[in-house]
């Protein structure tokens, strides 16, 4: 009998790691090398993780070896504790932190405790894709409100709330946007949370970027706005801290509580039924949280990843036919392709068609959730060198071949 994919996979995507990456992966193992650009790994762009966070792990290794507590171990959950009290979170103790294996684990376990079949969450487009497919894989259904490009990527507040029913659970706000690089302002954030609490919504937010921000932008969190609703945080190491293999997550839940005991409860059960988080890597949470920022070097002027970005941005700019907005945050590029330019109607072909001339690998922008085929996302984190050398390919593809020769 033939063993297939169960039914609940229908509508999980994750192009992030698509069938492109297994496209580059063929060219690689021809002798091919590929430009990848497609996700925001920092090591092996030769970013490194701080060494005191490294040293910390290292030797606490001798205790690591067992199982801890299924939330985590208590040091690293009172440093996550303290670092949401200085942001301004309302009601947070260490039984309200969550450690997990990454981000990605904790937002499937959040989502798998709260939405029954045909439920329903609000999630940006563009999205980071896990959202949407976490979602969908929960047995819920993923709503998609506009952020708005011509407002440097603020979300539409408007629309968003056209699009609540009497099946929406929650509400997703990714801040800095992954994939656009937008940093929210304040006045949208509570206008978000004002939604919520007309509608009796639960906030989830992804704030993993909120330590990599340029041009003096300002982090907001929405669980320091909204001290009168419960709001889940979803924030980590991988990218502030260089470490994305480690798998070092955390969940903080702040705001009332008393009305979602049940949902509480099951959260408690998922984090039992894992056993508990990657311990090893819990020992670096403290470590990294407390003390020298070392994030702040690449990103205030003379810093590797505010110069990269400044230079994706202005040799996106310059191609005919493609505009960007300036990212404010993150380690990604979503730029736009006129489509008078550039008459695109399948942009998974257009990126495997990039791979194969060009041998640099992006991801579409329907792969985030984006309703046209008129994006995409590049990552920021090569050199100035490769990243020259990559967006030069990429002008050469958009600017060399002939578009009214057919569609693609």
């Amino acid at each position: 009998m033939e063993v297939l994919q169960s039914a609940k996979l229908a509508d999980v995507l994750y192009d992030v790691r698509g069938p492109a990456l297994t496209r580059a992966r063929e060219l690689e193992s021809a002798g091919h090398r590929v430009i990848k650009l497609n996700i925001g790994n920092p090591a092996p762009f030769g970013f490194e993780a701080p060494h005191e966070l490294l040293e910390d792990m290292i030797a606490n290794l001798p205790i690591a070896q067992g199982y801890s507590d299924s939330k985590g171990i208590l040091s690293a959950r009172r440093a996550v504790m303290q670092y949401a009290q200085n942001k301004g979170f309302p009601s947070v103790d260490v039984e309200d932190i969550y450690l997990g294996n990454g981000v990605s684990e904790l937002i499937v376990m959040a989502l798998q405790g709260l939405l029954d079949n045909g439920d329903e969450v609000l999630v940006p487009a563009p999205d980071y894709p896990l959202w949407t497919a976490s979602t969908s894989l929960a047995g819920g259904r993923a709503v998609h409100y506009r952020c708005d490009e011509s407002n440097g990527w603020q979300p539409d507040v408007e629309d968003l709330e056209s699009k609540v029913t009497d099946r929406t659970k929650a509400i997703v706000v990714i801040n800095p946007n992954n994939p656009t690089g937008a940093v929210y302002d304040r006045p949208v954030l509570e206008a978000i949370t004002e939604v919520a609490r007309r509608h009796g919504l639960l906030l989830m937010a992804d704030e993993i970027y909120d330590k990599i921000l340029y041009d003096g932008a300002e982090h907001t969190s929405l669980a320091a706005i909204a001290p009168d609703l419960l709001c889940l945080t979803f924030n980590g190491l991988s990218k502030a801290y260089r470490v994305a293999g480690f798998r070092s997550g955390w969940m903080i839940v702040s705001g009332p509580k008393k009305h979602a005991a049940s949902y509480i409860e099951g959260l408690d059960m998922l984090a039992n039924m894992r056993l508990c988080p990657n311990v090893p890597a819990q020992h670096a949470i403290q470590a990294a949280l407390g003390g020298y920022q070392s994030i702040n070097d690449l990103i205030l002027p003379g810093g590797r990843l505010l110069e990269q970005r400044d230079l994706t941005w202005k040799l996106l700019n310059e191609i005919p036919g493609v505009s960007c907005v300036k990212p404010r945050g993150a380690l990604y590029c979503f730029p736009r392709l006129d489509p008078e330019v550039y008459p695109v109607k399948d942009d998974r072909r257009l990126i495997l068609d990039l791979l194969e001339e060009q041998h640099v690998l992006v991801v579409q922008g329907t792969g985030f959730n984006w309703p046209a085929p008129d994006h995409f996302r590049i990552v920021t984190l090569p050199r100035v060198e490769q990243l020259q050398d990559a967006l030069g390919r990429i002008r050469s593809f958009l600017t060399d071949r002939n578009w009214s020769a057919g569609q693609r």
